[in-house]
């Protein structure tokens, strides 16, 4: 027997942590500040975790639910999926890169960061989306390299390089 579809389903990021699931959780919901833990499962008596540890936490993060799941260190984040923050302006940018890079976190390239958890995020202001897709190849190409030499993008920055193209 076949289950009918009523709608579209729903899509979750699923993160696998070490054993900081409910850390990361409110980690994430203080920087976003919209956000609430959802559910918390425990482990029972079999493996992975010790029974009674948090196994997943499921939490909300500006409407969008995610789960996260204490896993161990079998797997790790990489860089081939990411989460993209976009920005209104400099102060937005500056605030989520500032966060996010707080207290073990790492800076990469243009607007690519690792927070402590080793997931990547990338910062990234409406402005440079807009001037990315705005149709003038030169332009977008000047703003595109002032990108390549930067880490945390400053709107600034691009914005000049864009206008001087």
């Amino acid at each position: 027997m076949t289950a009918a579809i009523t709608g579209p389903p729903a899509i979750t990021p699923f993160l696998w942590f070490n054993d900081q699931a409910e850390e990361a959780a409110n980690f994430y919901i203080s920087v976003f500040g919209n956000g609430k833990i959802l559910a918390i499962t425990h482990d029972l008596d079999d493996p992975p975790g010790e029974p009674g540890t948090v196994m997943t936490v499921e939490f909300e993060l500006n409407g969008r639910r995610f789960v996260g799941i204490n896993g161990g260190p079998r797997f790790a984040f990489t860089e081939a999926v990411s989460f993209v923050i976009e920005c209104a302006n400099q102060e937005q940018v500056d605030y989520f890169w500032d966060r996010l890079c707080a207290d073990g976190g790492s800076e990469s390239y243009c607007g690519w960061l690792k927070d402590k958890y080793g997931l990547s995020w990338q910062v990234t202001p409406v402005a440079m989306l807009e001037m990315i897709k705005s149709g003038d190849e030169k332009r977008s190409r000047a703003a595109m390299n002032a990108m390549f030499e930067m880490r945390k993008l400053d709107i600034a920055t691009l914005q000049a390089a864009w206008n001087a193209a």
